[in-house]
Order: structure tokens, then C-alpha cells, then sequence
């Protein structure tokens, strides 16, 4: 066994939307290697990492990562070239200081993403181990609940349907993935049905879920009630419903209200907050990520204070995945769950960084994806390897999320007797 470095390379690819991406290869001395690509979102956080892009208009409309494939084949490659790739921290700490910035706006993270996971795959297969027990060791044993989007809106579908960006379910009451993934699937099956006697349009959004232009925010969640009983199932009980508003995309920093604009409604702080406790009072919401915009801390505090004993209260553009704000919302009691995402911050390390801090002071932790997605499979690993027991990757359909659910079932079915799902248990924290 041989786990020197010996090349990096990386290549511009597509991602699920048609728009180009990194994609890094790690080849070790002993010929393991391990292949990485990076995705892309388009509600991104203001504090996330930057995504270098090319800005040439005559390249994918400015959108090429030409300049991030360069950096990871020439000052990356050059820098990492003759290391062990079983030191992930040290590889990702010589990143970072190549960069030397805290948002990696010189190399991109980008490139830093797709070279550290790229790197991780490469020792993983050198020790002839799973990714996911190569990360989490031993112990990395649980399968986390589907949190699937399964009904679109927002910036997602251009504000055509709904404010909130994505109306979720949560099989939590499932024996088994595998389970857990076919009552996901039925209800996601089920929703076309009932979609389509309403005479709403079955169209799908960049994550998989339908895009029915409704009326009300509401109603997106009645719908949603109604498939799941029509699949066979009890919400509350065996199906829950998850909510990803997005409120950073619907607030209005100069007025600092934000603006429902299916119900015309102009709400402060407080009122959004009232807003939401009414739906969770009356639903059977489980979880709520984003339901105020990423500054708005005051917000978060009193939605915490007044939800917190309730649901999952989850951090994404408020957080980014970066300690020292997670650090700080653990201090103020601004949330309870950190949202991860791996681009958000560049590195493995960092990630993992985050989401130990999160377990140790009695948070959970939900893996995701992006909107822009890929076939990389990675995040599934990651989940098992963290035992954070929840996944965020889109609905049941597409390649680009199913490869997760496939990876997931393939782990599931390796782990044997030994798996454990994580249901109900996902949300104590």
C-alpha cells in the first residue's frame, strides 16, 4: 500500500442544471485513486464560501470554472503532489493557507472542495475501506431519514408557485431506510396524484419535488397532508413534514420586513416568527430551516426561544457550515441544527469541524445537497460516517439525487445487522 499523492488533476464537468463544475481526480502511489465533483446552489448564503467562476460571457453565459480546474492543476497539485493522503487535515490545511483567504476566493472552494473529497476517496480506497468507515471509523452505523423535497417553490421555480422554497417529509416512522425510501417514494407518486386532480400543472423543480402553482403557502402544505394519506401513511405519526422557507430570498433588508407574496403579506421579525408558530401549532412540522433571513439573529433567537422545545430549528445561510458561526449561534440560542454543506465551507475538514461541535453540544446535524447537483455520492458517506441520522437530498427522482438514496441502500444492505435507522431518534437533540 502506497498512499503518497502522486497526481491531481481536474476537469470542468456539468452539474444537474446544465452549468459547468470541478471535477478532481487524486491518484495515489500504490494506483488507488478517488474522484470528486462540486456542486452548486443558487439560494446561496452571503457568508458562504466563494464558487470561483470565469465571468467570460462567451462560456456558459460567464458561468466557467476554468480558472478553478487551472488552480487545482497547477499551484494545488503542485503543493500536494508527494504528500499521504491518509493526512486530510494536513492536506486541507495546506489548502487553506494556499488561499490564505476566508472566503477561498483566490483558489475558489470550488477547487479546494473537489481536491479535499477527491483526496479522501483516494486514502479510503488505498485501505480498502468504505468512505463511510474510512471517515467515521468503527462506530459509523446509522442511516439517516430521508428529508425529501418533494414540492418546490421560491427562487426554485422563479416565485411562480409558493414563497417557501421547499415543503419536505420525513418517513420517520420507517423500520428501515429502504423503507423509509419507498414510503418517500409512494407519497412522492401519490403527490403527482393529487396534484393533478386539483388541475395544477405536474411540472418538477430543480430538486426533483413538483412545482404546483398554488394559491396560498398553505396549501402547499394541505396538499402535501393529503398525498401522504392517500399513500397509506399517518402524518404525525408515521410521516412528518419538514420546511425549508428560504426567508432570506423573501426579506426585504432595506425595509427589514419580509414579503409573502402569494398572501401579499408584509411581516417583521416577530411576525414571521408568529407566522411559523401558527403553522406548527396546526401542521406536523417537525423541522423548519430558514425560516428567517441569515442576519436577521434577533429572529432566530426568539424563534428558538419560542419553537426550539418543539421543533428543529436548522442554520443554513445563517450558519454556512463554519464553525465560528455556529460557535456563535450555539452562544446566543439563535438554533438548534446545523444544516451542512460542504461547499459552503470548502473543505472536509471544516465541515466535519462544524458538525462535531454541533454533536458535542447537543445539536443535530442534517447533511445536504445543493440545487445544482451531480452524481457524486459523497454526502451519503459522509451522513453514515457522522451518524448524524438525516439526509437533505432531494426528491426520489432524478439521477443526481437518487445516486444518494442508491448509496444509502448499497451501505444499508453492507451494514447488515449492524444498521441502524435513525427515525424518530433523528431529532433529539
Amino acid at each position: 500500500m502506497d498512499t503518497m499523492i502522486i497526481s491531481v488533476k481536474a476537469i470542468e464537468v456539468l452539474d444537474s442544471r446544465g452549468n459547468p463544475t470541478v471535477e478532481v481526480e487524486v491518484v495515489l502511489g500504490d494506483g488507488s485513486w478517488g474522484r470528486a465533483i462540486v456542486p452548486s446552489g443558487v439560494s446561496t448564503g452571503t457568508h458562504e464560501a466563494l464558487e470561483l467562476r470565469d465571468g467570460d460571457p462567451q462560456r456558459y453565459l460567464g458561468k466557467g470554472v476554468t480558472q478553478a480546474v487551472n488552480n487545482v492543476n497547477t499551484r494545488i497539485a503542485e503543493a500536494l503532489v508527494g504528500m499521504d493522503a491518509v493526512e486530510q487535515m494536513a492536506i486541507d490545511m495546506i489548502m487553506l493557507a494556499l488561499d490564505g483567504t476566508p472566503s477561498k476566493s483566490v483558489l475558489g472552494a470550488n477547487a479546494i472542495m473537489g481536491t479535499s473529497l477527491a483526496v479522501a476517496k483516494a486514502a479510503a480506497s488505498a485501505v480498502g475501506m468504505p468512505l463511510y468507515r474510512y471517515l467515521g471509523g468503527t462506530y459509523a452505523h446509522t442511516l439517516p431519514v430521508p428529508m425529501m423535497n418533494i414540492l418546490n417553490g421560491g427562487l426554485h421555480t422563479g416565485w411562480e408557485t409558493t414563497d417557501a422554497q421547499e415543503f419536505m417529509v420525513m418517513p420517520l416512522g420507517a423500520p428501515s431506510f429502504a423503507e423509509g425510501l419507498r414510503w418517500g417514494a409512494d407519497i412522492y407518486h401519490s403527490l403527482r396524484n393529487v396534484i393533478n386532480k386539483k388541475g395544477y400543472s405536474g411540472l418538477i423543480g430543480d430538486e426533483g419535488g413538483y412545482a404546483p402553482a398554488v394559491r396560498t403557502n398553505e396549501e402547499a402544505v394541505e396538499i402535501i397532508l393529503e398525498a401522504i394519506e392517500k399513500a397509506g401513511y399517518r402524518p404525525g405519526e408515521q410521516v412528518a413534514i419538514a420546511l425549508d422557507p428560504a426567508a432570506s430570498e423573501f426579506y426585504d433588508e432595506k425595509e427589514g420586513i419580509y414579503f409573502l407574496r402569494t398572501e401579499n403579506l408584509k411581516l417583521s421579525s416577530q411576525e414571521m416568527v408568529g407566522f411559523w408558530m401558527d403553522w406548527i401549532k396546526k401542521y406536523p412540522i417537525v423541522s423548519i430551516e430558514d425560516g428567517l433571513a441569515q442576519d436577521d439573529w434577533e429572529g432566530w433567537k426568539l424563534m428558538t426561544e419560542v419553537a426550539g422545545d418543539r421543533i428543529q430549528i436548522v442554520g443554513d445561510d445563517l450558519l454556512v457550515t463554519n464553525a465560528s458561526r455556529v460557535k456563535r449561534a450555539i452562544s446566543e440560542k439563535a438554533c438548534n441544527s446545523l444544516l451542512v454543506k460542504i461547499n459552503q465551507i470548502g473543505t472536509l475538514t471544516e465541515a466535519m469541524e462544524a458538525m462535531t461541535l454541533c454533536q458535542h453540544h447537543g445539536w443535530t446535524a442534517v447533511v445536504s445537497h445543493r440545487s445544482g447537483e451531480t452524481e457524486d455520492a459523497t454526502i451519503a458517506d459522509l451522513a453514515v460516517a457522522m451518524n448524524t441520522g438525516q439526509i437533505k437530498t432531494g426528491a426520489p427522482a432524478r439521477s443526481d439525487r437518487v445516486a444518494k438514496y442508491n448509496e444509502l441502500l448499497r451501505i444499508e444492505a453492507e451494514l447488515g445487522s449492524t444498521a441502524r435507522y435513525a427515525g424518530w431518534n433523528a431529532l433529539k437533540h
